[in-house]
């Protein structure tokens, strides 16, 4: 029995004995053992600057922690929709593996099927080990499984606060929306989910932390005080690449799995001329929730926790602004799989930058394995310590993405490919093709790097669970009916 679990194993025992004492195996525990800081973005894609996705952004905050920890330019999610991406990052286990293809309630993850009922939470993995848990705002789907955190600090229902009446889209089924409101930041969910995070910062704690914060900007509707659209002034602003015979040589399945009625398209966005106003208020969300990360790192700097302490930032996954003709995320394309992520060790303010591709779903083993945890033989994601140390280490994996069953992006250092349910395929080389725009599936030059771009595939694909439901569109509603129907 190593040190730690000797120290954990015996904590009852030496509190029951020596009661009225002041014992000093947790003074040791959080001596030995760093803290966990772990802050999550609804629905940021890479329009940060640390990644270089957009000129006009500005994110001073986000770009502090990635000029002192290690910024993975090459991250992809495990779905491309939050609910499926953040029980896969939670559990340690891909979508395929548990069924969750589409959103789920927080309490029902662990009985989507039998391997997802074996699986451990990555808070209650940190709390079996000795750690405080605590989490504000929206980490789980909604908020966060009952009894993951020792401490939540809950989460205002949706995505406020909204205006009286919508100010640019008005259909009912989608929060989309754009345009200053409300008068202050002091209105906003997330500030309060800032503050609440650097007062617990502010906490004396008996025990290592694992914290967590999720902030719910740049997720739609895009409402922000005024002062942030300002910073962001249209007639400066970029669009994002276009093409308009983009989906001209894609498999019909594509079209259907990424078809969005609720939502507006590029050609809707260039005839009424809300483009750019559509990325001004992207771009001010994002802004705004910099702010929000700013005020958590303040609090850590400034506290005695600094030093020991590992902080994460990432997104749940991307989302396109245009590209594709999609306002959204829902696809297998790079714009809406990419995502921030950005790890600063404990004890470590170096800056560093690794190409790799990895995916959300190696959090999990990467976190317990820096804070020398035992591995979890339950994990299926990949530990990118070696990446840390090392950002050009060698490394012979690929990230997967996923979305609905038998659908599967991989995403390598070069090149995207994507295989659909009916067995069609696109792929995209992104040393010639960043944008995807040429599918060269068809052409025979590329058929060796399909070949074993297909070994990354995943074995297995489970049947589609009955406690995950998405009815975005005809397709998926197809599939959620008839999970129900098999129940």
């Amino acid at each position: 029995m190593n040190r730690r679990n000797f120290l954990i194993s015996s904590a009852s025992i030496a509190v029951a004995s020596l009661a009225g004492c002041e014992c000093n195996w947790l003074a040791q525990l959080k001596k030995e053992y760093p803290n966990v800081l772990m802050l999550i973005i609804d629905d940021l894609n890479d329009w940060i600057g640390p990644l270089g996705g957009h000129a006009n952004t500005k994110t001073p905050n986000i770009d502090r922690l990635a000029n002192m920890g290690t910024v993975f330019t090459n991250a992809h999610a495990p779905a491309p929709l939050c609910g499926p991406s953040r029980a896969s990052i939670m559990t340690g286990l891909a979508p395929s593996t548990t069924g969750i293809y589409g959103h789920v309630e927080d309490n029902d993850i662990k009985s989507a099927n039998d391997k997802a009922s074996q699986s451990i939470f990555l808070s209650e993995y940190f709390s079996q080990h000795g750690y405080y848990t605590a989490a504000v705002g929206k980490v789980f789907h909604k908020q966060v499984a009952d009894g993951s955190f020792d401490n939540y600090g809950g989460r205002q229902k949706g995505f406020g606060p909204y205006p009286p009446e919508r100010m640019k889209w008005h259909d009912p089924r989608t929060n989309t929306d754009w345009g200053a409101f409300p008068e202050s930041d002091q209105q906003m969910p997330d500030f309060e989910s800032a503050q609440w995070l650097a007062e617990q910062l502010n906490t004396e704690h008996d025990k290592p932390f694992f914290m967590v914060g999720g902030f719910l900007r740049p997720h739609v509707p895009w409402h922000v005080p005024q002062k942030w659209f300002d910073m962001h002034p249209v007639d400066e602003l970029e669009l994002p690449p276009y093409f308009k015979d983009d989906l001209n040589d894609v498999p019909d399945i594509a079209k259907a799995v990424t078809e969005l009625p609720m939502m507006p398209t590029t050609e809707w966005a260039i005839e009424n001329d809300e483009w750019k106003n559509m990325v001004q208020a992207y771009l001010a969300s994002i802004s705004f929730v910099d702010s929000c990360v700013g005020t958590v790192l303040d609090a850590l700097e400034k506290s005695k926790y600094a030093e020991n302490t590992a902080v994460v930032l990432w997104g749940d996954h991307g989302y396109q602004l245009g590209e594709k003709s999609k306002f959204a995320k829902m696809a297998l394309w790079e714009r809406a799989t990419r995502t921030p992520l950005i790890i600063k060790p404990p004890k470590s303010s170096t800056k560093k930058v690794s190409n790799r591709p990895v995916s959300l779903l190696d959090l999990y083993p990467t976190l317990i394995k820096i804070c020398g945890l035992p591995d979890n033989p339950l994990n299926e994601g990949q530990d990118l310590s070696p990446l840390l140390w090392k950002p050009d280490a060698q490394w012979e994996h690929a990230a997967v993405t996923t979305y609905g069953p038998n659908n599967h992006a991989i995403r390598t250092d070069r090149y995207r490919y994507i295989r659909y349910e009916d067995g069609t395929e696109e792929l995209y080389d992104h040393e010639n093709d960043k944008n995807e725009w040429n599918n060269v599936a068809v052409l025979d030059e590329y058929q060796e790097i399909k070949d074993r771009l297909i070994g990354f595939l995943p074995k297995e694909n489970a049947e589609w669970s009955v406690v995950s439901d998405y009815t975005g569109n005809p397709y998926f509603s197809e599939l959620t009916k008839k999970a129900l129907i098999g129940k």
